[in-house]
C-alpha cells in the first residue's frame, strides 16, 4: 500500500504544481515509512533494488532515495544489485542530462557511505569537488569516523579552493571546531583572522571574537577595527561593515561620523537604524536626517508601500524633536510636508489615518 502511494504520488508530481512543497514533504515521509515497513516485512531485495534505482533515475526528483534507510531491507544481495544497476546506468546515461548524471552520482556516493568503508566513501565524494558542500561532506564523514587529522586537512583544502563559495562559512566553522577540539587554538584563531582579512565583514568579526573567547585568547577587537578602517580607505564599499562593527563595540560616536559621511553607501535600512540609535543620545543630530529620509521614502515610486513605510519615520522624527525640546519644529515640518504633498490624496489619507493631522 505504501509503495503504491509512492508510485501514484510521483506520477502525479510530473503533472502538478507543487511549488509549496507540501506534496513533496508528505511523499518523503511516506518513503521513510515504507523503508521501515520493508524492514518489518522483508521484500525481495533485488526487486526492491530495481524499484529504488528506477525511482531515483527516472522519477520526478522526489522523493530522495536514502539508501541507509533501506540498507537493512536490501541486505548484501540488494545492495549488490543496486551497485550493478547503477553501473549500468552510468554507462547508458545521457551525457547531456544533468539529472541523469546527478542520479548516478548520488547513488554511487550513497553506496560508498553504506558500505562502511570510509576510504571508499571519501574517494567517491572526492570525484566531484565542485563546491564547498562536497568538501564539508568529506569532512563530516572523516570526523564521524574519528579521523580528525584527516578531516582538518580536507577542511583546510576546501577553504583554500572554495573560500568565497556558498556554504564555505559552515566548512570554516567546522574547521575551527576541529582545531579547538585538538587544542590548537592558535590555528583556529589564524583561520578566523585570515577570513576577516580576506573579507572583513561584521559576521567575520563576530566569529573571530567568539573564537578568541572560546580559546581564552586576547581580544582581537582593536586589531580588527584598525584593519577595517584601513580597508575602507582602500575599498569604501566596506563602510557599512565598519559602521556595524563600531556600533557593536560601543564606538557610537565614530559609527555616527562614518555613517553620516557615507549615507549613500549604507543603504536606507542601515541608515535608518543608525539614526534610531543616535536619537537616544543626541536627538537634535537626527532631526534633519530624518526629514531627508522621509522625503526620499515618499518619492520612492518603485515602492508601492512607500507612504505606509514613511509613518514610522515620522514617528521617530516626532520623538526626536520632543527629546530635543523642539516640539514646534515637528509641528512646522508636518504642516509644510502636508502642504507640499497635498496633491497626493493617498498620502494625505494615510497621514490622517495614522494621526498625523495638520
Amino acid at each position: 500500500m505504501l509503495r503504491k502511494a509512492v508510485d501514484r504520488m510521483t506520477t502525479a508530481l510530473t503533472y502538478m504544481d507543487d511549488s509549496s512543497g507540501v506534496v513533496g514533504d508528505d511523499l518523503q515521509q511516506i518513503m521513510e515509512l515504507y523503508a521501515r515497513a520493508c524492514i518489518a516485512v522483508p521484500q525481495n531485495p533485488r526487486r526492491l533494488a530495481g524499484w529504488l534505482v528506477k525511482l531515483e533515475c527516472d522519477g520526478p526528483g522526489r522523493p530522495r532515495i536514502v539508501l541507509r534507510d533501506f540498507a537493512p531491507a536490501l541486505g548484501a544481495a540488494g545492495l549488490a544489485e543496486v551497485e550493478r544497476l547503477v553501473a549500468d546506468r552510468a554507462e547508458t546515461a545521457d551525457a547531456e542530462s544533468w539529472t541523469a548524471r546527478f542520479a548516478v552520482r548520488d547513488l554511487r556516493e550513497q553506496l560508498a557511505e553504506v558500505s562502511g568503508d570510509i576510504d571508499r566513501h571519501v574517494q567517491v565524494l572526492a570525484e566531484h569537488l565542485t563546491s564547498a558542500v562536497q568538501y564539508a561532506r568529506i569532512v563530516d564523514a572523516l570526523r564521524a569516523a574519528g579521523r580528525t587529522v584527516q578531516a582538518i586537512v580536507w577542511a583546510q583544502r576546501g577553504l583554500s579552493e572554495k573560500a568565497g563559495w556558498p556554504h564555505a562559512d559552515q566548512l570554516r566553522d567546522t574547521l575551527v571546531a576541529l582545531l579547538l577540539e585538538q587544542g590548537d587554538s592558535e590555528a583556529a584563531l589564524a583561520v578566523r583572522q585570515a577570513e576577516f582579512e580576506r573579507h572583513p565583514t561584521f559576521d567575520a568579526f563576530r566569529a573571530w571574537v567568539s573564537t578568541a573567547v572560546q580559546a581564552g585568547a586576547a581580544d582581537p577587537t582593536s586589531a580588527a577595527v584598525e584593519g577595517l578602517r584601513q580597508r575602507v580607505a582602500e575599498q569604501p564599499s566596506y563602510v557599512s561593515e565598519l559602521v556595524d562593527v563600531l556600533t557593536a563595540v560601543g564606538a557610537h560616536g565614530e559609527a555616527w561620523a562614518v555613517g553620516r559621511a557615507n549615507i549613500e553607501r549604507l543603504g536606507r535600512q542601515r541608515w535608518a537604524g543608525l539614526l534610531d540609535q543616535r536619537r537616544t543620545a543626541e536627538p537634535a543630530d537626527v532631526i534633519e536626517p530624518y526629514q531627508d529620509l522621509i522625503e526620499e521614502q515618499v518619492r520612492d515610486s518603485g515602492d508601492k508601500h512607500r507612504y505606509r513605510r514613511a509613518l514610522p519615520l515620522l514617528s521617530a522624527l516626532r520623538a526626536a524633536c520632543r527629546a530635543a525640546g523642539q516640539d514646534d519644529r515637528f509641528a512646522a515640518y508636518l504642516a509644510d510636508f502636508r502642504d507640499r504633498h497635498r496633491r497626493r490624496p493617498t498620502l494625505i489619507k494615510t497621514l490622517d489615518g495614522a494621526g498625523f493631522h495638520a
